[in-house]
């Protein structure tokens, strides 16, 4: 039985894909890179984003430097209003929240995920953060959604992920967790990552019902002579 729900940040709450981009391309300009669409695919889910902004930079740039610099603009744009929820995200996390504990899990810097959930209205509805700095190997490896889960003290099985990009998916499920997938900008997953999901909706507001759906199924009774979930 699902108990609990554990979500990405960017790009699945919150519309953030494009503002990073800017900031990183910016910051590299700087440095006397031209930024390219070749890095903006790279930087999507990338949980070493910062290491891979710091490479293109060719120089005494190192990745503090690179989160540093980046989260202040980020935080910035946060204040001003400039970052703003995905339609249906703030409904979908609260109707979680209607089930169970939840927590966040983001390759994205502490500070600037403080604050867009503080932006959101969302801080005093999260049980669990874990952020960029509290793991060694980020996404997509599955260390982010097992810090959740003992966090939240839930089974990793017990928990639903929410995520948009398939190095999230590949995050999640490698900890063992179900997957509600809400691929960024209705985008098609990848042939190796599409039967990852245990569901998946074309955006927040479409998943809703289906989360509810998920998180309130029960265990089946069991029958004498025949075996849990079997048909008939």
């Amino acid at each position: 039985m699902l108990s609990a729900t554990v979500f990405d940040l960017d790009d699945t709450l919150i519309d953030t894909g494009d503002a990073w981009e800017r900031v990183c391309a910016d910051f590299t300009a700087r440095h006397g890179h031209r930024w390219g669409p070749r890095d903006g695919t790279a930087l999507h889910g990338n949980g070493h984003w910062a290491s891979y902004v710091a490479g293109l930079c060719g120089g005494p740039v190192d990745t503090a430097e690179v989160i540093e610099a980046c989260t202040d603009v980020m935080a910035d744009a946060c204040a001003a209003g400039r970052i703003q929820a995905l339609p249906g995200a703030v409904e979908l996390f609260r109707e979680a929240g209607r089930h169970g504990p939840v927590g966040v899990a983001t390759a994205s810097p502490r500070r600037f995920v403080l604050a867009a959930l503080e932006h959101l209205g969302l801080a005093g509805d999260v049980s669990a953060v874990v952020c960029g700095e509290d793991v060694t190997r980020a996404k997509p490896a599955p260390d982010p959604y097992l810090r959740a889960a003992a966090a939240l003290g839930v089974p990793p099985s017990c928990c639903l992920a929410v995520e948009d990009s398939p190095n999230g998916i590949r995050s999640a499920t490698a900890a063992g967790m179900p997957v509600l997938a809400i691929p960024r900008d209705r985008m098609e997953l990848p042939v190796d990552i599409a039967h990852l999901p245990l569901a998946q909706a074309p955006d927040a507001a479409h998943a809703v019902p289906l989360l509810t759906r998920l998180l309130a199924r029960r265990p089946e009774p069991a029958v004498p002579g025949r075996p849990v979930g079997a048909a008939g």
